[in-house]
């Protein structure tokens, strides 16, 4: 571990502070570049940050979600990419965690957890953005082993991972199967010039019957999306979300310094009304949305039932403060905030793509709205609940 390597696991937040005001001043060149450097992704596995929420035995840090979901923040206060590279590589694991075997737990989580092997999620078709439960992938058994034979579209870190979660489908049922990226078969095309998240290195990812041992199937056929995917995802959402808080505080900051600073005509931009309207709003919104990932990391701890309806509600809240306080902050700064290198800038444009990943707007809206209404006794199809309290 490096220098920056935790001394205990309530270090985890100050590290992430400091790893992130370490790569502060190269996040403008890596979002340019569309590249996060390999030497940053192996300091951040040397730090810790990549196993930080798995289990001690298996080459982790044991974290709490709320400690997991702070350095989060400090870290997509900095850059969205990076974050990103947490988000995906914790993804798999808590997968593996959850519904892996023993085998596959101790074959891949010690791994991931040191950076060893970066992974990815394959999920996202062309024809199955948000309803995954449409992806045609096909994992077909073949003798003692699965062939995989289909296109996977926009996997954060697909250039560079070299173990894909792939979300297929196996003679009609869901299946997830861990494909590493040497095997034969496997084509990547690299994604260029995209709204955001642009080091990120997102790639189209064909998979042309590649052959993988029985062993990499991740629970038995049929659980692929219910359990396994829907997992990573959750933990995805959640992540995701701490980091659009981290962006949200960033965007407030920089706007209130610039307007207590900034003089046009003699005067202070903060003596604006309007400016001091913009200020208020983001600094609810950001404080709002801070509380809402508190709330579902508390959940989370606790193993309430309702912490995964509450992440995608906290999830919801914080890329629109992420994507309100960034808009907001680049009125404020102006010319300033549309500048190439403006972190502001940059983030408005991240923050805009974390309304659709994990969970676009519009779906995580009617999940909160049926998680809602199923506390009153609704049920999907439109039948009237079982009995009705109070006046009819």
């Amino acid at each position: 571990m490096s220098d920056t390597a935790l001394t205990g696991v309530a270090d985890l937040t100050a590290l992430g502070a400091r790893f992130a005001d370490s790569v502060r001043a190269d996040a403008a060149d890596w979002d340019a570049r569309g590249e996060l450097p390999a030497e940053v992704r192996g300091a951040a596995a040397r730090a810790g940050l990549f196993g930080a929420d798995l289990p001690v035995g298996h080459g982790g840090l044991g974290a709490t979600p709320a400690q997991l979901g702070e350095a989060c923040a400090r870290i997509g206060g900095v850059c969205s990419a990076l974050r990103g590279l947490v988000t995906v590589q914790s993804m798999v694991g808590a997968a593996l965690l959850r519904w892996g075997t023993a085998e596959q737990r101790e074959r891949w989580l010690p791994a991931l957890a040191r950076g060893e092997l970066l992974a990815a999620f394959a999920a996202t078709e062309t024809e199955a953005g948000s309803d995954l439960a449409a992806v045609t992938t096909a994992v077909e058994e073949e003798g003692d082993a699965y062939t995989v034979t289909g296109e996977k579209r926009w996997i954060t870190f697909g250039e560079v991972a070299d173990v894909f979660l792939v979300l297929g489908s196996a003679g009609g049922r869901p299946a997830a199967v861990l494909v590493e990226a040497d095997r034969t078969g496997v084509l990547r095309e690299p994604v260029r010039g995209q709204l955001g998240m642009r080091a990120a290195q997102l790639a189209h990812v064909r998979f042309d019957r590649v052959r993988v041992p029985r062993e990499n199937a991740v629970a038995p056929p049929g659980f692929g999306l219910s359990h396994v995917a829907a997992t990573a995802l959750d933990h995805g959402r959640f992540t995701v979300a701490w980091g659009c808080v981290g962006m949200a505080e960033a965007c407030l900051d920089a706007a209130a310094d610039h307007a207590a600073r900034r003089a046009q005509g003699g005067v202070v931009l903060a003596e604006h009304q309007l400016v001091r309207s913009l200020l208020g709003r983001a600094a609810v919104d950001s404080r709002a949305a801070r509380e809402l990932c508190l709330r579902a990391a508390r959940l989370r701890e606790a193993g309430d039932p309702d912490a995964i309806a509450e992440t995608v509600a906290a999830k919801y809240a914080a890329a629109h403060a992420a994507t309100a306080v960034a808009g907001s902050a680049v009125q404020i700064l102006g010319a300033a905030g549309c500048a190439p290198d403006s972190p502001v800038g940059r983030y408005y444009r991240d923050a805009k793509v974390m309304e659709i990943i994990e969970g676009s707007a519009q779906v995580s809206e009617l999940h909160i709205a049926d998680h809602l209404l199923r506390t009153r006794g609704h049920r999907p199809g439109g039948r009237r609940p079982e009995r009705e309290e109070g006046p009819r």
